[in-house]
Formats: structure tokens, C-alpha cells, sequence
């Protein structure tokens, strides 16, 4: 074994380990609609771990993150930053498809939420990237940060640096956001530029 395997080893076995309890997991209804319950994907010495809201229809299809519409956003949301997809590691607050895209229960985020947690705790990412509304608001819940008081409030936190419990969080716009609203790009892409830091 060569001497970086060591470091690498536990991350891969860890996540492994994690990986089969996701797959199975039954904790909730969505798992009677899903295909698949939707592993995290990439670099696990990332500096940066990128937090999605769910896997769309496309990626429960084929178990794989971010290769729908969305998909095809944040590879250009990364481009952009000069960030190649494959460095960081991306995964979902709720690992299972919403039935037509509905919003999450607080019971379905709050049954899923173990595996998120489990999969910071094996990656400790320099920087969390949560993605949308209801990431950034589980990850600043996590981490003790200010809150905004109204959901409209958090778009105000994108792009912002957030240092709380000593854990560095960025909240930056789902790449969904630019399916409903092309126009906001280039407004989301300067944000985005931000990760170029890490």
C-alpha cells in the first residue's frame, strides 16, 4: 500500500459502509416510489462538498447526481468558476425522488438527514456548499448559524461566506433556479466564481 492510500483507505470503506445502508433504507414513504436511493458521487479529499436539495426523475433513473436538466446547469455553473466536476464531491439532503418534484416533509428531510450528517463527517470538507433553499436552511440549522426569519430572505445568503461551530458554509442558488429563470445567470455564475477560492 502506498503511503497516501492510508488517508484514503477508511474514506472509501466508511462511505462503503454507508452507501449500503442508504440503498436499503426504508425510513420513509419515498422509498416505495423511488428506483433508487441516490448515493453522494466524486472526490472524497474534496475541499468542498456540494449539497443538493433530491435526485430528479433523470438521475433516480440512473443513479447518478446531477445528469438531468440540472445537470447540464451546474456543469456550466462550475465550468465557469473553473472547477472540474470531478474534484468535488456532490450529494442530496434527501436521497430519494420527490413524487413530481413536490416539496420535501419535514419527516422526510429529518429521516434522511443521518446520512447527510454521516457523509460530512467522512468527507470534512473545508467549505459546505449547500444548494437551495432547503439545504442551506438544514446546514446553518446544523451548524448554529443566524437564520433568516422568511424563506425569501435566504436568496440574500447566497454567495456569502458563513463561518459557524468552525465550520465554513457557502449557500449558493440550486442550479434549478436558471431552469425557471434563465435570465438570473450571470448573477449566479459570480457567485459561483466564489468557490474558485477553495
Amino acid at each position: 500500500m502506498k503511503k497516501n492510500e492510508v488517508k484514503i483507505l477508511p474514506k472509501h470503506s466508511a462511505l462503503a459502509n454507508l452507501n449500503k445502508k442508504i440503498n436499503l433504507c426504508q425510513k420513509c414513504s419515498l422509498s416505495q416510489t423511488r428506483q433508487n436511493a441516490l448515493c453522494g458521487e466524486g472526490n472524497l479529499d474534496s475541499r468542498m462538498i456540494l449539497i443538493a436539495l433530491s435526485p430528479g426523475k433523470t438521475e433516480d433513473a440512473e443513479n447518478r447526481m446531477f445528469i438531468g436538466p440540472s445537470g447540464k446547469v451546474i456543469n456550466r455553473l462550475l465550468d465557469a468558476a473553473g472547477i472540474d466536476r470531478e474534484s468535488v464531491y456532490m450529494t442530496n439532503l434527501v436521497k430519494c425522488h420527490l413524487p413530481k418534484n413536490r416539496r420535501p416533509k419535514l419527516h422526510e428531510i429529518e429521516s434522511c438527514s443521518c446520512y447527510v450528517d454521516a457523509e460530512i463527517s467522512i468527507i470534512q470538507a473545508e467549505v459546505i456548499v449547500p444548494l437551495g433553499f432547503y439545504a442551506a436552511r438544514y446546514i446553518l440549522t446544523k451548524y448554529e448559524a443566524e437564520l433568516p426569519t422568511a424563506r425569501k430572505d435566504y436568496a440574500r445568503l447566497f454567495g456569502t461566506l458563513i463561518f459557524s461551530k468552525n465550520q465554513k458554509i457557502l449557500p449558493l442558488p440550486h442550479p434549478s433556479a436558471l431552469l425557471h429563470n434563465p435570465a438570473l445567470e450571470p448573477e449566479t455564475i459570480k457567485k459561483y466564481q466564489k468557490l474558485e477560492a477553495f
